[in-house]
């Protein structure tokens, strides 16, 4: 029968349990240094250093690409400290965690079909980081925060784009008009809304609506009046549809 193995953390005080834990956290052994934070947190329960060490968990699960204990270990935070005076920080992380998940929801050029993509995890970021903008204006995060926002509103505008287009290129037209419509009514100042305008004008123009296309094509020229769209598209030698 093998001996049961000695905890060597067992006679350590908080102190030692953390500094212990965020020396594993500085080396990358983030497993090591959930484990040690999880002790912590269960052998003194009630000091700053649990709180401290919650805080660093959610870190941890982060760094080691663990999205989903990551955020319910922030979500923990919040709703147990909700008074904290890092709180600013977990809705800070909590934002980061999510948008490091739009690798995948920003992946536009592969084949697959894009309008199958969630972009939740996009919104999620943005709802974070916004709440963090507005419960917080002062954090040190804030201004990060508001820079994230910034990049996510044109990245889910160009999704939205992006799936006007496969929709387009496969002759769905009225479902290409309805997700360019999207681009132009929720992301109003993004770039990306002067291709959603185009989209929409050359669908309405494959439905045998010029009314609505003239309509649309008024409304792009007013708002972007040097639009590379108003001479056939990007200047290039292929057609605009096979730039798509």
């Amino acid at each position: 029968m093998l001996p049961e193995k000695i905890d060597e953390t067992r006679t350590w005080s908080a102190s030692r349990l953390y500094s212990e834990a965020r020396d594993e956290l500085a080396s990358g052994n983030y497993e090591r240094a959930i484990q040690h934070f999880e002790k912590l947190e269960s052998r003194y329960p009630f000091g700053t250093y649990a709180q401290q060490a919650q805080m660093e968990i959610a870190y941890a699960h982060y760094r080691q690409g663990e999205q989903p204990e990551a955020l319910a270990a922030v979500e923990r935070f919040i709703k147990l400290h909700p008074n904290h005076p890092n709180v600013d920080y977990m809705y800070y992380l909590r934002g980061l965690i999510n948008f490091n998940d739009r690798i995948g929801f920003l992946s536009f050029l592969s084949r697959q079909d894009p309008s199958e993509r969630d972009p939740k995890a996009a919104r999620d970021a943005f709802d974070s980081f916004k709440q963090l903008a507005e419960r917080f204006p002062d954090s040190v995060y804030t201004k990060d925060a508001i820079a994230r926002m910034k990049y996510l509103v044109n990245a889910m505008a160009q999704y939205e784009v992006h799936v006007a287009k496969y929709y387009f290129r496969r002759g769905a037209y009225v479902a290409a008009v309805n997700r360019a419509q999207i681009a132009v009514a929720e992301y109003r100042e993004a770039p990306a809304v002067e291709e959603a305008l185009f989209v929409m004008a050359q669908s309405y123009d494959a439905l045998g609506l010029p009314d609505l296309r003239d309509d649309t094509n008024r409304v792009l020229r007013q708002n972007f009046p040097n639009s590379v769209y108003f001479s056939g598209g990007p200047q290039t030698s292929k057609p605009w549809w096979q730039i798509w």
